[in-house]
């Protein structure tokens, strides 16, 4: 009796682990057919995370994040060589050259966006609002005011200033074309600086925006030209930095969201931009991660006041339509002082 009891328990354990096995497959399965979502962004995985597990918890499903530079990004979604569904991240001017590949798509949350930031084309969903900064090392700048573009050319800082390729990174192409109309615009007297502030930087820039401000924290540049957010966050964190909003003016800029033509879960895709742009996640995204905020109901309470700050603005479809010949004669300068 005891060696049959034995045999039965040991059916029953064997049969018990099968089916346990088979119906954690089965729902894998099916969560991977039915719901996995692929997302390339260009955001910095400190930010990306805390959304993507929310989103994973309410919805149920899986998520995989692709990150890159948006342009780099953008290029594989243009060659279409992977399977994909989502575009987060990326400026808008930057965004706006892959329009042809996304799929329409209007928020429900659309009536509580900010005028400004509204999805007038339809398919880029505006998601937060990113002024260009100054982050500056304190315990490196001594006594060197900085206040503006204009400081930036004082030979104290040669070597010492960091930027990332405006050809990879849609950070530092806002950075170029904030420099450049806030200096003169695209034209003789723009140039004229951004020639200088190029010689001020011996010719040289980094492969990631990554590299700027970690660079900056890290003390290997006294300067960094990089976005508010991840200076609010290292300043948060105790890091010596400062932000410094050029006297100048400061373009904010929108980044966006789009769900890609070809993608394989639309539904899921558009749950996504609907989750992004809820009160709930804008108010979390202002409080904890230091965006701002493109909702009219959500406050930026821990960020500079925009009253506070000289913005500027300039023609999106004149940037948009002159970007190449920007970025080369930006390369072309490059090249000549180096």
């Amino acid at each position: 009796m005891k060696k049959l009891f034995l045999i039965l328990l040991t059916i029953v354990t064997v049969f018990i682990s099968y089916q346990n096995f088979r119906n954690k497959r089965n729902q894998k399965n099916t969560l991977e057919k039915n719901y996995h979502l692929v997302i390339y962004s260009p955001h910095p995985l400190s930010f990306i995370e805390p959304l993507i597990n929310r989103f994973e918890i309410k919805e149920e499903v899986n998520v995989k994040i692709v990150s890159k530079g948006s342009l780099e990004l953008l290029k594989l979604i243009k060659e279409n060589k992977n399977s994909v569904d989502i575009m987060w991240g990326g400026s808008l001017s930057i965004l706006s050259g892959g329009k042809n590949y996304f799929k329409k798509y209007i928020s429900k949350n659309e009536e509580y966006i900010l005028e400004k930031y509204r999805n007038i084309d339809g398919k880029i969903t505006r998601f937060t609002a990113i002024p260009s900064i100054l982050m500056i090392n304190k315990n490196l700048i001594g006594n060197i005011k900085i206040e503006g573009f204009e400081d930036l050319l004082n030979p104290k800082l040669k070597g010492k200033i960091a930027m990332a390729n405006p050809e990879t990174s849609s950070s530092s192409f806002e950075h170029l074309i904030n420099q450049l109309y806030a200096m003169g615009g695209n034209n003789n007297k723009g140039w004229d600086y951004i020639r200088k502030l190029i010689k001020n930087m011996n010719g040289e820039i980094l492969n990631r925006s990554s590299d700027v401000y970690k660079g900056v924290v890290e003390g290997k540049y006294i300067i960094g030209c990089t976005f508010e957010e991840i200076g609010a966050r290292y300043l948060e964190n105790g890091a010596p930095i400062k932000i410094v909003y050029p006297k100048e003016g400061t373009a904010i800029i929108p980044d966006g969201v789009a769900i890609i033509k070809n993608s394989k879960n639309i539904e899921v895709a558009k749950k996504f931009i609907d989750f992004l742009t809820s009160k709930e996640i804008q108010e979390f995204i202002s409080t904890d991660l230091n965006r701002r905020s493109i909702r009219k109901d959500v406050k930026n309470i821990n960020l500079k006041s925009e009253s506070n700050i000289k913005i500027i603005s300039y023609n999106l479809d004149e940037v948009l339509k002159n970007k190449q010949n920007i970025l080369n004669r930006y390369n072309k300068i490059l090249l000549e002082n180096r």
